[in-house]
C-alpha cells in the first residue's frame, strides 16, 4: 500500500473515501470532524442527533454527503475521551480500513485519530493510525480462487498544519513499514506446511537479508553436526525435509562492540506432535508453529526504519516435526549443544528442545540480552486466553523494557512465574533433563526448562502460543495468523536506540 502524508484541507481531498473520527462526549464537533460538518451542511451533527451515531467506540457509519469531493464518509467511534490512547486509535483505524475495503475503497483518507481533542502526542498518533489502517485492511488470499476484495491502494494521512505535516511524515512511514512486516508475518504464518518446510523458510530469510541489507548463514545438517545441535538434529529427523539453523546478522558500520542483541524464534513450520502424535482436531492450525519465526524474521525486514546502533542477531532453529520412521522417540535421550543430555518424555515437547540449542548457540555470541519468542505451550492459552503472551524473566529491568514495548506496540504482555522451585519436576532419572514434566504449571515448567540453558545471560522468554493465531476476527486482527511480536520487537529496539542515542548526547 501506498502510503502519503498530505498538507491541505480535509474537505477538499479527491479519493474515494474519508475517514472522521469522532470521541464519544456529545460535545461540539472540532478539527477535521467540524470541516467535514461544514462542507456538508451539518450531516455529522444530523446523525448525532438522530442518535444514528454516538461515537461508541469501534462504531462505524457510512455517509454519502454532498459539498466533499469523496463519494463517502466513513465515521468511526474512538469511544470516551478519558479512554483513548494509541490501542484504541489503532483498533479504530483498523476498523475504518476493514469497512473501506468491504466496500471496495482503493483510496483512503484519514486524519491522525486522538492528536487533537484526544490529546495524544501526534508523532505517536500518526504511527498508531497508519499501523491500524495497514492492520486492519489484511486479508490472505492466496489460496483462493475467487479473490477477496480488493486491497485498499493508496491511504493519506491528511494534515491541515503544514509544520505537524513535516513532523508526523517520519513516524507515518514507520507505522506503514511496521504493519507490513507484521502482515510479512501473517503471511508467513497462514502459508500451508506444504508450502513452507525448513528450506523454504531459510530461502525467505536469504530474501529478507537481501532487502535489509544483512549478513545471513543457513546451516545445514552437516554444519550442525559439526557443532553438536543435537536437539535441533534429534527432532527434525522424523521429516523427509531436514532441519536449518537460520542466521541473521545486523552488524552497523561502527557499532558499539560491547552490545549484541540476540533475538530468538522457533520455527516449526509444521507440528504433528511426532511419536506423541496430537489429536486430529486443530491439527490444520500447527503451521502456525513457527509463529516465532516468523515475528523474527517480520522485524528483521523492517530494522532499517529502527537502524540501531549495535548488533541485533537473529537465530532460527527451523525443523518439520514428523512421526516418521526415523522419529525421536519418548524415551530418547538428546544430548545438545552445551553438552546437556535432555531424556525426551513428549515428542510434541519439541519446542523447547530447539531453543535449547539456540541459547547454548547464542552464548558464544557473548550477547548483552537475548529474547526468545514461541510457541510454547498450550498451557499458556489455559493461563491467558488469546489476549496476551507469556512474559519470563528474573530481569526487572528487562521486564519493564519489553512492557513498556509492549503497551506501545498494543501486543500485551503477561508475567508468569520462573521460580527455582519448579526445577526440580524437570529432573531426569536417566539424563540431566527431562523435557517435558506434565500438564499443571506447563508454560512456567517450559520456561524453567529453557532457563538452564539461558543461564548466565539476560534473557527472557515469550510464549506466544496464545497469541500469534486468533481464533476470531478482530478490528486489526483477522482470524489466523496475526504477526504478534513483529511490532513489540522493532518498538523495544528503537526504545533501545533511543536510550543509547540520549546516554550518547549527555
Amino acid at each position: 500500500m501506498q502510503v502519503q502524508v498530505k498538507h491541505g484541507n480535509v474537505a477538499a481531498r479527491p479519493v474515494a473515501a474519508w475517514v472522521v473520527g469522532i470521541v464519544e462526549d456529545g460535545g461540539a464537533l472540532r478539527g477535521a470532524a467540524l470541516a467535514v460538518d461544514r462542507a456538508t451542511r451539518g450531516a455529522i451533527t444530523s446523525v448525532r442527533r438522530a442518535g444514528d451515531f454516538t461515537g461508541r467506540f469501534l462504531e462505524t457509519l457510512v455517509l454519502y454527503p454532498r459539498g466533499l469531493r469523496t463519494r463517502r464518509v466513513i465515521l468511526v467511534g474512538l469511544g470516551p475521551r478519558a479512554e483513548l490512547d494509541l490501542h484504541r486509535v489503532r483498533l479504530a483505524a483498523a476498523q475504518a480500513a476493514h469497512k473501506a475495503r468491504a466496500l471496495g475503497v482503493a483510496t483512503l483518507a484519514t486524519v491522525i485519530h486522538g492528536a487533537g481533542r484526544g490529546g495524544l502526542e501526534p508523532e505517536r498518533a500518526a504511527q498508531a493510525t497508519v499501523e491500524g489502517t495497514v492492520l486492519g485492511q489484511y486479508r490472505f488470499g492466496a489460496y483462493r480462487t475467487r479473490a477477496p476484495e480488493a486491497p485498499l491502494r493508496r491511504l493519506e494521512v491528511i494534515e491541515h498544519d503544514a509544520s505537524r505535516a513535516r513532523q508526523v511524515r517520519e513516524a507515518v512511514a514507520r507505522g506503514a513499514g511496521w504493519a507490513e512486516a507484521a502482515c510479512l508475518a501473517r503471511d508467513l504464518v497462514n502459508t500451508p506446511g506444504q508450502d513452507l518446510d525448513p528450506e523454504r523458510l531459510a530461502a525467505h530469510a536469504r530474501e529478507i537479508a537481501r532487502g535489509a541489507r544483512l549478513k545471513v548463514e543457513v546451516f545445514g545438517v552437516p554444519q550442525m553436526e559439526r557443532l553438536g545441535m543435537g536437539a535441533v538434529l534429534a527432532v527434525g529427523r522424523g521429516s523427509v525435509h531436514p532441519p536449518r539453523f537460520i542466521v541473521l546478522d545486523h552488524r552497523p558500520a561502527g557499532h558499539a562492540r560491547e552490545e549484541t542483541v540476540v533475538v530468538i524464534g522457533k520455527g516449526v513450520t509444521f507440528d504433528t506432535g511426532g511419536i506423541s502424535l496430537k489429536p486430529k482436531e486443530g491439527m490444520q492450525r500447527m503451521k502456525y508453529d513457527m509463529g516465532g519465526a516468523a515475528a523474527v524474521l517480520g522485524m528483521f525486514s523492517a530494522l532499517p526504519s529502527v537502524a540501531p546502533p549495535f548488533r541485533v542477531v537473529g537465530l532460527i532453529p527451523t525443523v518439520e516435526n514428523m512421526p516418521g520412521g526415523r522419529a525421536l522417540k519418548p524415551g530418547d535421550i538428546v544430548r545438545t549443544l552445551d553438552g546437556t543430555t535432555v531424556e525426551v518424555t513428549n515428542t510434541d515437547a519439541e519446542g523447547r528442545l530447539l531453543l535449547a540449542d539456540a541459547l547454548a548457540y547464542a552464548r558464544r555470541l557473548s550477547p548483552t540480552v537475548v529474547v526468545d519468542l514461541a510457541t510454547l505451550t498450550g498451557a499458556v492459552t489455559i493461563a491467558l486466553g488469546h489476549l496476551a503472551a507469556g512474559l519470563f524473566t528474573e530481569d526487572e529491568a528487562l521486564a519493564r523494557e519489553l512492557s513498556g514495548a509492549a503497551a506501545a506496540s498494543g501486543e500485551r504482555l503477561w508475567p508468569l512465574p520462573l521460580w527455582n522451585e519448579y526445577a526440580a519436576e524437570m529432573r531426569s532419572d536417566t539424563g540431566d533433563l527431562l523435557n517435558s514434566a506434565g500438564r499443571e504449571g506447563g508454560a512456567t515448567l517450559a520456561a524453567v526448562f529453557l532457563k538452564h540453558f539461558a543461564r548466565g545471560m539476560r534473557w527472557a522468554h515469550l510464549d506466544i502460543a496464545s497469541t500469534a493465531w486468533s481464533p476470531a476476527d478482530r478490528p486489526h486482527e483477522r482470524r489466523g495468523g496475526t504477526g504478534f511480536g513483529v511490532r513489540l520487537l522493532l518498538e523495544w529496539l528503537s526504545l533501545r536506540a533511543a536510550s543509547r542515542a540520549a546516554a550518547r548526547a549527555s
